[in-house]
């Protein structure tokens, strides 16, 4: 017997391999992800594992990683070279990192204006989160007043 299967193209996607579109008379292009974009991942161990178990994980033909795995032996200067490659990758959407890790780095590339890769600050098991440092709640704030007062803090002066 002949099976015929048809699979319709959900909209998400047709929008990850519609080519890029010109918006606006400066002739920016909107950004349109690729289809094999990867989320890259810099924290403790714990962090890290729980991450790659979930599929995070990535290591290309050349032995280069999408993640870094901090402990008391790793030197900032390595922290600084992950977190940099990881941002000037073109296959990288996102990058998770413990928000304690790399400060100087993270609020540098938050300045720079870029937006992707996207910078998430998450919380470790040794230190609470704290969106006062956090570039993606600084921006929601910027916008919502009321995030602080939602967040239990005074709005930031």
């Amino acid at each position: 017997s002949c099976h015929l299967q048809f699979k319709l193209p959900d909209p998400l996607s047709a929008a990850l391999v519609a080519p890029p579109r010109h918006t606006g008379k400066m002739g920016k292009i909107k950004f349109m992800s690729q289809v094999d974009m990867k989320i890259g991942v810099i924290g403790d161990e714990d962090t890290v594992t729980g991450m790659l178990l979930a599929g995070i994980g990535a290591v290309d033909g050349q032995g280069k990683k999408n993640f870094l795995i901090v402990d008391t032996k790793t030197h900032q200067r390595e922290m600084e070279e992950v977190f940099n490659d990881l941002t000037n990758r073109k296959d990288i959407a996102m990058v998770l990192i413990t928000q304690k890790t790399i400060r100087l780095a993270v609020d540098g590339y938050a300045a720079s204006g870029k937006v992707v890769p996207t910078i998430l600050e998450i919380p470790s098991k040794e230190q609470p989160y704290d969106p006062r440092k956090d570039a993606v709640f600084q921006r929601v704030a910027f916008f919502y007043p009321q995030a602080y007062a939602m967040m239990g803090m005074e709005e930031k002066a």
